[in-house]
């Protein structure tokens, strides 16, 4: 088969959240098993810093809206580990700043430039090959499907193509004034409740959900949670409606980046088998951060995450002058939202003995807090998937997680009599729960042998993305034979 992946985001060329790295791991997953797979993203200003001299794969390419064309162009990225890579570039559009927003907010014209980037891909793919299944990313490529089944629903060229929408968020979904219907040229009659309509908005990721063949999204049980009006942010009746079509496939994770017996970034190496590296990677860290005068006996707990309230801040700010008075240090690596980046800087001030806050995103020092970290901390208010907590297990950084999304999913409570588990989870979104499931994992941290075993069971769990690119697989295989 031929899959064509379109997305906003795609490491290395551009990264801003989790996205990215699912749409730079799978595909290349997907290629080892003998499919042709492509890679559609926009060609971002921070994209072009990788192609300082652009090959062009099409030359120009006639976007029509209501009383103006745009004329893109398809710059070809080559191919890596048997992916193709192409880049839909409108200047205007995309050569800007920021990706979605800036300080001030989201760009106004976004409904234009990602309109723009779905049926820029769809065109592009009539001279540089149909594939059989558009598998398609978040709200951002969410109108490809659209288009594809109103637009384009008489191209012959088209007509075989089947669409695979997945939903990496469900609370961002690309609302715009009900206008944008006919600005993006699409029917008035997909503006109704059943389709696009939301609360007269303009929804694109409604349409995706609507018009695609099949649905995934990123964990077991964030499929099920956004059926219901806690997790599904408004489209939980739409996605009940699809239910059949809905499947929960598990992120993977690139263990040749993310592994602590090669990671080149941390300050010394370790195995299971000998995890005598561990403890220099603690006081590495510990350093980087300022605190070299923490004792070796404490426990550092870590956290490296946009600050926010869907990442639990809130409820690790409400435990903080409780844990304190434990033999504990905090680091906490992340930029995000300025109320949560503000109070944990003044969190910082009050207790430095106990907390050290970096607000950045600095990909090494990431690196340092999963390998030289005791605990990782994540307790989300929701988390499709979550990555960190599985990078977590394999650094033997044993996580405490609230059992939400992929959080429930991937970490297994600690049992002491079966010596079985990876870590320690809680269910209710409140602080003192957070804190119990905390004190557990301290708890257990004291008996040095017992908490090795905790460290190695995670160790082990493979989260590599093979057995996720089986499941995407035989997705794509059903949405073929439904187009057949």
């Amino acid at each position: 088969m031929h899959i064509v992946f379109a997305a906003s985001e795609c490491v290395p060329f551009i990264k801003t959240g989790g996205l990215a790295d699912v749409v730079g791991s799978l595909p290349k997953e997907v290629a080892k098993s003998g499919h042709q797979v492509t890679v559609y993203i926009p060609f971002f200003r921070q994209v072009q810093s990788h192609f300082p001299e652009k090959k062009i794969a099409i030359s120009s390419i006639t976007i029509p809206f209501e009383d103006y064309n745009r004329f893109v162009a398809v710059v070809d990225g080559g191919k890596i580990d048997g992916v193709q890579y192409y880049f839909i570039d409108c200047p205007e559009l995309f050569d800007r700043e920021g990706v979605y927003s800036t300080a001030a907010g989201d760009y106004l014209d976004n409904w234009e430039r990602f309109g723009l980037f779905c049926r820029s891909v769809l065109e592009a793919s009539k001279e540089l090959g149909v594939p059989d299944v558009f598998h398609v990313h978040d709200w951002q490529a969410a109108m490809l499907p659209v288009y594809l089944r109103t637009i384009y629903y008489f191209d012959p060229a088209l007509r075989n193509a089947g669409t695979v929408l997945t939903i990496h968020n469900a609370g961002y979904q690309g609302w715009f004034p009900p206008e944008t219907t006919k600005k993006l040229l699409l029917p008035w009659e997909i503006f109704t409740m059943d389709k696009l309509e939301f609360y007269n908005t303009f929804n694109f990721l409604k349409g995706g959900v609507v018009y695609s063949d099949m649905l995934t999204t990123v964990s077991h049980t964030y499929a099920k949670e956004i059926q219901t009006p806690e997790y599904g942010n408004g489209l939980e009746s739409t996605l009940q409606k699809r239910g059949s079509d809905l499947r929960g496939i598990l992120n993977g994770v690139d263990y040749s980046k993310w592994d602590p017996e090669s990671d080149g970034k941390i300050a010394a190496h370790y195995t299971p088998a000998d995890l005598s590296g561990k403890a220099e990677c603690k006081k590495d860290l510990l350093h980087a951060f300022g605190a070299s005068h923490v004792n070796e006996d404490a426990v550092v707990l870590g956290m490296v995450s946009r600050l926010a309230t869907q990442k639990g801040f809130d409820l690790t700010a409400q435990i903080i002058e409780r844990l304190v008075h434990e033999n504990i240090f905090l680091i906490v690596l992340g930029t995000g939202e300025p109320y949560y980046e503000n109070l944990f800087r003044s969190l910082d001030e009050r207790f430095p003995e106990k907390i050290s806050v970096r607000i950045a995103y600095d990909e090494t020092l990431a690196h340092k807090v999963l390998a030289g970290s005791d605990i990782y901390l994540m307790p989300s208010r929701y988390e499709p998937c979550g990555l960190n907590q599985i990078y977590s297990l394999r650094y033997g950084t044993v996580p405490v997680v609230r059992a939400t999304g992929g959080l429930e999913d991937t970490v297994e409570e600690w049992n002491p009599e079966a010596q079985t588990g990876t870590g320690f989870k809680f269910a209710n979104y409140y602080a003192d729960d957070y804190l119990k499931a905390v004190q557990r994992a301290l708890g257990v941290f004291r008996d040095k042998e017992t908490w090795q075993t905790l460290m190695r069971n995670g160790m082990a769990v493979d989260y590599s993305w093979t057995k996720p690119a089986v499941e995407y697989v035989a997705v794509y295989e059903e949405v073929a034979r439904r187009r057949s």
